[in-house]
């Protein structure tokens, strides 16, 4: 699979230049791909690559920076996607002086479309907090979903990828006017972005999220699906308060009965797979979360359970069987060891029967 870091390509360095030269013939482009692939590239990750363009750039480019911006905007209807976020990338190189404050924000506005200036409008909220979330306020008003989104996504205190916010992970009330008024825009591109972000702040203020979700909930179906989306990892953890709201009440009358494993042994990368009987002896319908728990087995011998959903949905009066299956394949997001794990299922947050297995390393 490729790696966004592989996007940089030489054919794509030279199609930057060529793009730019366009605008500003006394580009050195020669010099511009010299830079770019200098000592030390193969080593760069994705974002440390984005930033060796951005310092090459910045050499090739003019020393005025309102020249400089001036040319990227020229050339930036053909600079996009994801590989391009050293165009606003740039603004946050060579523009966080206070005097280039003005020019800053115009131009984050103006190439975010194109690629987006998430990650470049941060050090602008760290280092001018009440002056960019007023900026981002505005934004929120813009006709353009692009903009809207970059309000919401840019001042996500958690955002993947992107510099931690640590004022607005301490305290998150100074952003939330921008997900209040953006709670009930058309936009799935923009929901998706204000879902993300209070569930960035779930993590660390579950409570507040919780009061604005249950402010929110029920008066409009934009915001009802912000809401749901937003408490994915309050639901994920059992919240109470959150299961409650969707309606996943503790249930006295429903079991889980006959959980079986196809092997009480597996290797890496197999599939586990399992099977199990929901059993409602309420006499009517529940709406029911499943989730099934890994105890995966760590290097100091315990156990570190992870939640995976199964199913989400109303279980009718009487029994019903779940099939499932987890995957062991290998991934880089996790490290297998060898020993007993352990498979628990959990109804509406509450954990059910469990049954062990031994993972093996193949």
């Amino acid at each position: 699979m490729e790696l966004f870091k592989d996007k940089y390509t030489p054919a794509l360095i030279d199609r930057t230049a060529n793009q730019l030269h366009q605008f500003y013939p006394e580009l050195q482009t020669q010099r511009f791909r010299e830079l770019v692939f200098a000592e030390g590239w193969e080593a760069l990750e994705f974002k440390a690559r984005i930033r060796r363009i951005t310092e090459s750039l910045t050499h090739v480019l003019p020393a005025d920076y309102e020249q400089a911006l001036h040319i990227l905007e020229q050339a930036a209807p053909q600079l996009r996607g994801v590989e391009y976020l050293f165009v606003p990338d740039f603004i946050e190189v060579n523009g966080l002086a206070p005097e280039n404050y003005e020019l800053s924000m115009k131009y984050l506005k103006v190439f975010t479309p194109y690629s987006s200036s998430e990650f470049a409008v941060r050090p602008f909220i760290q280092r001018y907090p009440l002056k960019t979330l007023k900026q981002l306020m505005e934004w929120t008003e813009s006709s353009d979903e692009h903009i809207r989104r970059l309000a919401s996504e840019g001042s996500r205190p958690r955002l993947p990828w992107g510099a931690k916010l640590g004022d607005l992970i301490v305290d998150p009330t100074p952003a939330l006017p921008i997900l209040h008024a953006l709670r009930q825009d058309e936009s799935l591109y923009v929901r998706k972005s204000v879902a993300n972000h209070l569930n960035d702040i779930s993590k660390d203020h579950p409570d507040l999220v919780l009061d604005l979700a249950q402010a929110w909930y029920g008066q409009n179906a934009h915001t009802d699906w912000i809401i749901r989306h937003a408490s994915r990892s309050l639901l994920k953890k059992g919240h109470p308060v959150a299961l409650s709201l969707f309606g996943y009440h503790k249930q006295e009358a429903v079991h889980i009965e006959n959980l079986k494993l196809d092997r009480e042994q597996i290797a890496t990368g197999e599939d586990l797979h399992f099977s199990f009987d929901v059993v409602n002896t309420s006499g009517e319908p529940q709406m029911l979360r499943l989730e099934y728990e890994i105890g995966y087995m760590k290097a100091n011998g315990k156990q570190a359970p992870k939640r995976f959903k199964c199913s989400d949905k109303m279980y009718a009066s009487g029994r019903s069987t779940v099939n499932t299956k987890q995957s062991f394949k290998l991934i880089t997001t996790r490290k297998y060891y060898e020993g007993l794990h352990t498979l628990t299922i959990v109804v509406n947050g509450q954990n059910t029967e469990s049954a062990s297995f031994v993972l093996t390393l193949d």
